[in-house]
């Protein structure tokens, strides 16, 4: 009899896991600190459970083995996501939650319980990590954290990030390759954005989260969303009265800047915002039903005669493009809705099959953007 057929495969799995050396790394996290870990890591707690959209890309077999502990906002805030995974991946149901951080309700005994190597964060956690003394009290009980950051400024930190979980997980060479895809598929929109001598930019709102609630308007300022639209060739309507990354416009500013298109962020909220006028975007989503509701969207006082509704120029897309290694993706159909002329042959849905097919685990669906544009695709 094999040893194969008397371990079993997950047996082997979990053999040969045991066989890894674990050797004390020192690596700067994106907040600039110096953090000693042993790696490559096996025990993970993951401060966001949409952080399990990077750990897809270095764990393609398995994203959820290392995953011992993650709060519950991947159910939440992208369920259709969310199934996709856990049809596959059944056990992610049995990974335990936790409270969160900027709330206060993150319990420092359970973390201790599960006994991880690492709690990796994401940056902007790090104010009400700093303000509750977390980050002391988790050293004391031998826990490091790792910050790292697809949020606030995605195109400086994404790759930089993907580098610090590689050398985490013990998978640069996966990290590498996701850089190496990740930049070449950025350069296809801004070598053309760059090479124009006069380029016209259109005035673009994003609405985050257009109809989460019934006040208007959630926006982004010179980070994310805003940095998107800049990358894309567009100039970012709300830079102007947002400071940071994140905001809210006045409808009767909306209406005076008069912006040639508007982009609406979307997902599948009812676990929030039950039967909320939200856009449903997000893999496997109803698209005649996001553009009907991206529709009504556009009748609320804040876009009263505003030339991106009169013209039809008005787009949803799928909003956790915001918080994920995948913001690539945005910028490319963002550069097709704003210049079409100069984006002939990119398709940005075929880039989407790609990241599938080469890097993660689940299966590509569509459903990722819509516009009311007849020109535009949907």
């Amino acid at each position: 009899m094999t040893l194969h057929s008397l371990l079993g495969a997950s047996a082997l799995s979990l053999f040969a896991a045991s066989l890894v050396q674990a050797d004390p790394i020192t690596l700067t996290d994106i907040a600039g600190r110096e953090v000693t870990v042993d790696a490559p890591v096996e025990r993970v707690i993951l401060g966001e459970g949409r952080q399990i959209f990077f750990a897809s890309v270095l764990d393609r077999e398995d994203p959820f083995r290392r995953v011992v502990g993650w709060r519950d906002d991947f159910r939440e805030a992208s369920p259709e996501s969310y199934d996709i995974y856990a049809e596959k991946f059944p056990e992610l149901t049995d990974i335990p939650t936790f409270g969160g951080f900027k709330d206060g309700s993150f319990d420092i005994e359970q973390a201790v319980s599960l006994n991880p190597d690492v709690m990796i964060m994401n940056l902007e956690s790090k104010a009400a990590t700093d303000e509750a003394g977390y980050e002391q009290k988790l050293a004391k009980v031998g826990i490091p954290i790792v910050y790292v950051d697809f949020r606030e400024k995605p195109f400086e930190h994404t790759s930089q990030s993907m580098q610090i979980i590689g050398e985490l997980f013990g998978e640069e060479e996966k990290a590498e390759e996701f850089n190496s895809f990740y930049e070449a598929q950025i350069a296809r929109v801004t070598d053309v954005v760059a090479a124009q001598d006069d380029l016209q930019r259109p005035l673009v709102f994003v609405e985050r989260a257009g109809g989460y609630s019934e006040d208007c308007c959630m926006s982004f300022g010179d980070g994310n969303f805003g940095r998107f639209v800049e990358l894309a060739g567009g100039t970012n309507m709300a830079s102007e009265f947002i400071p940071g990354t994140f905001g809210t416009v006045n409808p009767e500013q909306v209406i005076a800047s008069d912006p040639d298109q508007i982009v609406v962020t979307g997902g599948n909220w009812d676990a929030y915002v039950p039967g909320g006028a939200w856009v449903g975007m997000g893999p496997g989503s109803d698209i005649p039903e996001a553009k009907k509701k991206l529709a009504a969207l556009t009748k609320r006082p804040a876009f009263t005669g505003v030339k991106a509704v009169e013209n039809h120029q008005v787009h949803g897309i799928w909003h956790q493009f915001y918080n994920s290694p995948y913001s690539f993706v945005a910028v490319q159909k963002l550069a097709t809705w704003l210049h079409p002329e100069l984006f002939p042959d990119l398709d940005p849905e075929e880039t989407l099959k790609e990241l599938h097919a080469r890097f993660l685990p689940v299966d590509y669906k569509p459903g990722y953007w819509v516009s009311l544009g007849d020109a535009a695709a949907n």
